[in-house]
């Protein structure tokens, strides 16, 4: 009885491992590979900054070896990106654009709690001109 309930257990577990090698066996003596497919967002959906982003990190003096070993890790990262051929030209930019997220957030860690406050402001200064930027243009002439 206990040799059964072993085959039984032991037929199940491969037929689980055969179940989950078989889509991968099948992929590699599938067609060749297609193109991938590029989904086009409307201009609409995703606004698009022509301009680069302001530096809010201007004017404050830091002189952190990790600032610099985080810029040159970013720069390397986005140098790959940009030699990537498999990626079209809006991933690429998605990419870089998610870099440059990464490393402001990174460096704004390593910023006194001063700087950090600082930059806040700035950022705050920004993002109140750019509203009163799009209020303007929408008011009726």
């Amino acid at each position: 009885m206990s040799k059964n309930r072993f085959s039984a257990r032991v037929t199940v577990a491969a037929g689980f491992l055969l179940l989950c090698a078989a889509p991968g066996l099948t992929r590699a003596q599938g067609s060749p590979p297609r193109p991938p497919q590029t989904h086009k967002a409307s201009p609409a959906a995703r606004p698009k900054n022509d301009a680069q982003p302001t530096d809010d990190f201007a004017g404050l003096k830091y002189t952190d070896e990790k600032i610099d070993q985080i810029h040159q890790d970013m720069k390397s990262r986005m140098d790959l990106v940009v030699k990537d051929e498999k990626l079209s030209p809006d991933q690429k930019e998605a990419m870089l654009e998610g870099y440059r997220r990464l490393e402001r957030g990174q460096v704004f860690k390593l910023l006194t709690p001063e700087q950090q406050r600082e930059v806040r402001k700035k950022i705050s200064a920004r993002r109140a001109a750019e509203q009163e930027k799009k209020k303007k243009p929408s008011l009726p002439k």
